[in-house]
């Protein structure tokens, strides 16, 4: 092989490979801001004097935020470019963590956060879509999940930082070092490329060849990649029109609605979000026993989700939902009786935490990760990009409400009554899952579509004819 020719070769792996970590990047600051606040919030609350009330409200402002960057988004990347979205993103970012750590009182806080929360809505729209557009096909699906596992890295992360800022009660340390992988991000996004399907979107198929020469291995490669972009641009998006005249398309879209509803509803974000509240019932008193089972909490929906990338196209989506809620139900129950008849015992304790870890596994397994999958997968191709901001917007409106309801719940049901509602709604979810959920394992998109628009019941839209 020619020295030009291996050199151009080299150069275009070493430029996929930047993009794809720039792009994961993002993935790493939405899990931060995510898992950030559970290490901070007991400080936040001691130093501000704040009521259980306004701690929700500090805790779900960010995911106010999220829901309307979700759907700006969809809009933003499609007359902006991916390049831009991800350059705003990145600015909101830096404003929103030094805005946080800098706050004088508890309306500032919840003001920045509602800042971070349009850049997590930006980058849980954005990063997954630049990725998807700008990886070779080869490497696709393992990016867009190295994208996910991201996420729970970035949530780990901030619980290990929280821990290491709690031995001094520096919340705002904690809430600040955000700025840096913030600001690696917005300096990195200034070298990326434009999306080469947004370049073609626009016209300007040149410039998308250009793109697509410096990330592809051979010239015919690029080519033949920008031939399928043309085919696939005349089919063009019309989610609203559709939404409106389609009562098969509008089913996608609430059934979009529903998985998003129910990921949410499971009771995994009251983990992620008040953990060192979770472990202060259970009977650890002592601060640094409860950040550290914090840091155990986000070690392990790191390692289970490497459960659901293996089990994934082996098991189907439907059975492996299934168990994951029968889990979760499970650990929730168990908990929420224990807490009824008290823990007294430090194998108590223990054993609370092991049903906490459990439910932690069985999310992590399924509904985290398989949520997303299904909800790419039944969105009829003229209306994915509708579809995905409805659902995407859900899941953020969803968040909140949890967010924002769990200490009000404490302390109006009681412990015990707390973590049997959501056993219970996980249970329900089973029966939903087996009467509504399609298994769409190893069937094409076009025939998913196909079966959804003939009618077939939802249940059925992912079986062969």
């Amino acid at each position: 092989m020619p020295e030009k020719k291996k050199r151009s070769r080299t150069s275009n792996k070493a430029m996929t490979l930047f993009v794809c970590f720039l792009a994961a990047l993002a993935g790493l600051l939405f899990g931060l801001d995510i898992g950030v606040i559970a290490g901070a919030l007991p400080f936040i609350a001691k130093d501000f004097s704040v009521t259980p009330h306004q701690q929700e409200w500090i805790v779900s402002s960010m995911m106010f935020g999220a829901a309307i960057g979700a759907v700006g988004s969809g809009w933003m990347s499609s007359y902006l470019g991916r390049k831009k979205s991800l350059m705003i993103g990145a600015v909101l970012f830096v404003i929103g963590s030094l805005w946080s750590a800098l706050s004088p009182n508890p309306e500032m806080l919840i003001v920045a956060r509602v800042l971070l929360g349009l850049a997590v809505g930006v980058a849980s729209y954005t990063a997954p879509l630049y990725l998807s557009e700008i990886a070779p096909e080869k490497i696709r699906g393992s990016m867009i999940s190295l994208y996910q596992l991201m996420i729970t890295i970035g949530i780990l992360g901030a619980y290990l930082s929280d821990t290491a800022f709690s031995y001094s009660g520096e919340w705002r340390w904690m809430l600040g070092v955000i700025t840096i992988p913030a600001l690696l991000l917005l300096v990195g996004v200034f070298f990326l490329p434009n999306s080469p399907r947004w370049l073609a979107a626009k016209g300007d198929f040149r410039s998308a060849q250009r793109v697509l020469d410096r990330l592809r291995d051979t010239s015919e490669q690029a080519k033949r990649e920008l031939d399928e972009i043309r085919e696939s641009l005349k089919i063009k998006q019309s989610g609203w029109s559709l939404f409106k005249d389609n009562s098969n398309f509008r089913r996608a879209v609430y059934l979009g609605v529903l998985l998003q509803v129910m990921q949410q509803f499971t009771g995994m974000n009251v983990i992620m979000y008040y953990a060192p509240k979770i472990f202060e019932i259970a009977g650890f008193a002592n601060t640094t026993q409860q950040m550290w089972g914090t840091v155990i909490v986000g070690l392990i929906n790191v390692l289970a989700t490497f459960i659901a990338i293996g089990l994934v196209d082996r098991w189907g989506r439907k059975p492996t939902l299934i168990l994951g809620f029968m889990v979760m139900a499970l650990g929730m129950g168990v908990l929420g009786t224990m807490l009824h008849f008290g823990i007294s015992s430090s194998s108590g304790q223990y054993f609370a935490i092991a049903m906490l870890l459990m439910f932690i596994i069985g999310f992590a397994m399924s509904a985290g990760p398989l949520i997303w999958v299904l909800c790419s997968e039944i969105q009829p191709l003229k209306g994915r990009d509708f579809g995905i901001t409805v659902s995407t917007a859900t899941n953020w409106i969803a968040n909140m409400i949890v967010g924002a309801t769990f200490l009000t719940m404490l302390n109006n049901l009681g412990n015990a009554n707390t973590f049997w509602v959501y056993g219970a709604l996980n249970l329900f979810f089973i029966v939903l899952t087996l009467w509504l959920i399609p298994e769409t394992k190893n069937i094409s998109l076009e025939h998913i579509e196909r079966n959804l628009l003939n009618g077939k019941k939802l249940r059925d839209i992912g079986q062969h004819d």
